[in-house]
């Protein structure tokens, strides 16, 4: 773990598998980047991100089961002068193990819907890793850093 991120998590929220509480995640993970330095085009592709892992864990994980616990805890370092803002998702289950070299995203030229979960999550985020828990279940650790603003407005002028 980061040094400036600490062992314990900022935030730290367990939920039952149940999509409906998928908005309320999404709505927490957009407050949270956006209150960090985060802007807007960024705070919605890392709560999408999140949701398709959640998304993902209740459907592949636990077979659809509405009853299962997901642990979703949130690291955060806003933006100073030496460096951006950045944050660290760290999604657990009990679910069902799979090798990680097994996860992988449908083929992009396949055009039936769904399967996408997996290319959202790591074209979205910078740093993507899956390993399993003991003695079961799954751990999702993404990171993402802010865009910095000269990053985030390419067709904006340059100062000179």
């Amino acid at each position: 773990m980061n040094q400036t991120m600490g062992d314990q998590p900022h935030i730290r929220v367990e939920l039952l598998s149940d999509p409906n509480y998928l908005a309320g995640v999404r709505q927490l993970i957009a407050g949270v980047t956006q209150r960090i330095g985060f802007d807007e085009k960024s705070c919605s592709q890392v709560a999408l991100a999140v949701d398709e892992a959640l998304a993902n864990v209740i459907r592949h994980g636990y077979s659809r089961a509405c009853d299962r616990p997901i642990w979703v805890s949130v690291w955060t370092v806003p933006a100073n002068d030496e460096a951006g803002a950045y944050l660290r998702v760290v999604i657990e289950d009990e679910a069902r193990q799979v090798d990680t070299c097994d996860l992988q995203g449908r083929d992009l030229d396949d055009p039936k819907p769904g399967g996408l979960g997996l290319h959202i999550i790591r074209e979205v985020m910078d740093e993507v890793e899956y390993t399993k828990r003991s003695p079961r279940g799954m751990r999702l650790t993404m990171t993402k850093h802010a865009p910095r603003a000269d990053e985030s407005a390419p067709d904006a002028p340059k100062e000179g």
